[in-house]
């Protein structure tokens, strides 16, 4: 029982070192590619969950936050000259912005009508890259530079595995520090008591933006990321469809969930690719599967799993204890 209960309390972590190791099994780079898009996901849903997850707001405009990254790191080493890490600068500063101007609309909107402002925000700005020529209209941006340390370049598919894996730690580790502060507190506070919120002299407003911040900041990073690992960036990647799967990986891995985060990452980017051999209707298969997923675990896989081992350790203990007092 205890083994069992190891496990299972350990499980993120071997699933980490998994991730770790997996380029060493997996010899095709068209799934180290998904792999790859799966980490920078997690990252972006990391963030996305101190939003949706922990205040209770509804966001779906995380995609074009995602390519305003991604084209900001671009148009500066493209455009400018810039070396890529000198242009993280440039990109972190747009996710505050971000972060800012649609925190700020969050204190007086709030539910469908908060879904339906980010959603405008997110067709207003694929529109802008369709359409601005510096942004390479609708063709895109080609031959973005890979990122380097002095020589040595993260030109290839394994470098840069490891490279947005070590990304990957690197903001577990800040959003578990962020969600175990008293931010986290505050941000759950927001979602579940915003009364008690306010008498303890705390102000809500800044704790929302504080929170569209941290989620653009996380979101804005992993698309700069994605430009230089993908060496090229389209408009038409950034749409609604998009932002709606970051918040399924939320709801699948569990509304404020930590780790569910890369649970849900993995699955949204994975499952599509291997159903694709089935054809035209995997589309119809994908929805399927994620209607059923929401339907039997409204709480996400971790949650409800973890309840119903809990329940079938109970069902054991109940019998065995029964067991127990016919033999006296």
């Amino acid at each position: 029982m205890k083994d069992k209960r190891s496990i299972l309390k350990y499980f993120p972590l071997l699933m980490l070192g998994m991730i770790g190791i997996l380029p060493l099994f997996m010899t095709s780079n068209y799934y180290q590619t998904i792999c790859c898009q799966a980490m920078l996901y997690a990252v972006v849903a990391l963030g996305l969950n101190f939003i949706v997850g922990l205040s209770g707001l509804m966001t779906l405009g995380t995609a074009a936050i995602y390519g305003l990254g991604a084209y900001t790191s671009a148009l500066c080493c493209t455009k400018l000259g810039m070396n890529p890490w000198a242009a993280l600068v440039p990109v972190l500063f747009m996710g505050w912005l971000i972060g800012k101007g649609l925190g700020y609309p969050s204190l007086r909107v709030q539910g469908v009508y908060l879904s339906l402002a980010t959603i405008g925000f997110n067709e207003i700005v694929r529109s802008f890259l369709t359409n601005l020529e510096w942004t390479g209209s609708g063709t895109g941006i080609r031959n973005i530079e890979p990122y380097r340390i002095g020589d040595f370049a993260f030109d290839t598919q394994i470098r840069s595995y490891y490279l947005i894996y070590a990304v990957l730690l690197l903001f577990i580790g800040i959003a578990w520090k962020i969600v175990n502060s008293r931010w986290g507190r505050a941000f759950v506070a927001v979602k579940d008591n915003p009364e008690a919120l306010q008498i303890c002299g705390i102000d809500i407003a800044n704790v929302k933006i504080t929170a569209f911040t941290l989620s653009s900041v996380f979101a804005v990073v992993a698309g700069a990321m994605y430009a230089h690992f993908n060496r090229y960036i389209t408009p038409a990647t950034y749409t609604t469809d998009l932002s709606i799967s970051f918040v399924v990986m939320l709801i699948i891995g569990g509304l404020g969930n930590f780790w569910g985060c890369i649970y849900g990452a993995y699955i949204v980017a994975f499952l599509p690719q291997l159903l694709r051999p089935i054809g035209l209707s995997y589309k119809l298969i994908y929805a399927l599967i994620m209607m059923c997923l929401v339907v039997f675990f409204p709480n996400g896989l971790i949650r409800d799993m973890k309840k119903y081992l809990t329940f079938k350790r109970a069902l054991k203990g109940g019998a065995a204890s029964e067991n127990n007092s016919q033999d006296r």
